[in-house]
């Protein structure tokens, strides 16, 4: 059964972690809507997903703008004829010291990072409930929606707001049968932790890349995480067999975060 056939939309979808989403999806079976504000990354990905032997589409779009994610949606439903799984991937990071973070990087990264996933649950639940079915809203959270991370104070706010929207709508929307749920990755390899890296060493002094050493060798399966190891679990969540499961967002960080 598994998802063969449904249609997912996942935001942030031209590279690193959303890109391997969508490729993973389309593995399962389904048709895939790829969300990104990059065109070039979209049509590769686009590419690589119909190479799979599925439908897609994409859509240039800034999720931090309630609209643009509400256009998404209808744009995805009229393109692939349905809607089923929506991914709130996209995000950005934002390393600072605390006592230096200014309004304007605290506008910018909560009208991305929670913004963009509100406006994106609620375009979902309102799509899925004019065409009366259930549906899957996954959205990205972090290890540091789980713990807050020197030099990473605003992001890691940011990250427990999803956790928070993520159980809040979980029980508002139980009973039209749509469950909602994020993950939380760890220290994953893409171009999102390369800055952060490049960034912790201008503000710490050490060299590029011991930042993120240091962060992996504290990983108790011994390796960095990839995007396809996010990808298995997104798999997993937008499958039925997640069906009984909402409101919860589970760590998939390779054992460095406990809870």
């Amino acid at each position: 059964m598994g998802i063969d056939g449904k249609v997912a939309l996942v935001t942030g979808a031209g590279q690193g972690i959303g890109r391997a989403i969508a490729l993973r999806l389309a593995q399962d079976g389904a048709n895939i809507a790829i969300i990104d504000v990059k065109e070039d990354k979209m049509t590769a990905v686009s590419d690589e997903v119909r190479q799979i032997g599925r439908n897609a589409t994409f859509f240039l779009a800034d999720i931090s703008k309630r609209d643009d994610v509400y256009a998404a949606v209808e744009h995805t439903e009229r393109e692939l004829g349905g809607f089923d799984i929506m991914v709130n991937n996209a995000g950005i990071a934002q390393v600072q010291p605390i006592a230096e973070v200014t309004p304007e990087q605290v506008k910018k990264i909560f009208k991305v990072n929670i913004e963009g996933v509100l406006w994106g649950i609620q375009a979902a639940a309102k799509k899925f409930n004019q065409r009366n079915q259930k549906g899957k809203i996954i959205s990205a959270s972090s290890i540091a929606g789980h713990e807050g991370m020197p030099l990473l104070s605003v992001y890691s706010a940011t990250k427990f707001a999803v956790r928070a929207l993520t159980q809040a709508a979980a029980k508002e929307f139980a009973r039209a049968g749509i469950t909602v749920n994020a993950y939380c990755p760890g220290i994953v390899g893409t171009d999102m932790w390369v800055e952060i890296d490049r960034r912790m060493a201008e503000l710490t002094g050490m060299p590029i890349g011991a930042n993120y050493k240091k962060y992996v060798e504290g990983i108790a399966l011994g390796r960095p995480e990839t995007a396809e190891d996010v990808a298995s679990f997104v798999s997993y969540l937008a499958s039925p067999d997640s069906d009984y499961m909402t409101g919860q967002a589970p760590l998939i960080d390779g054992g460095l975060v406990y809870r």
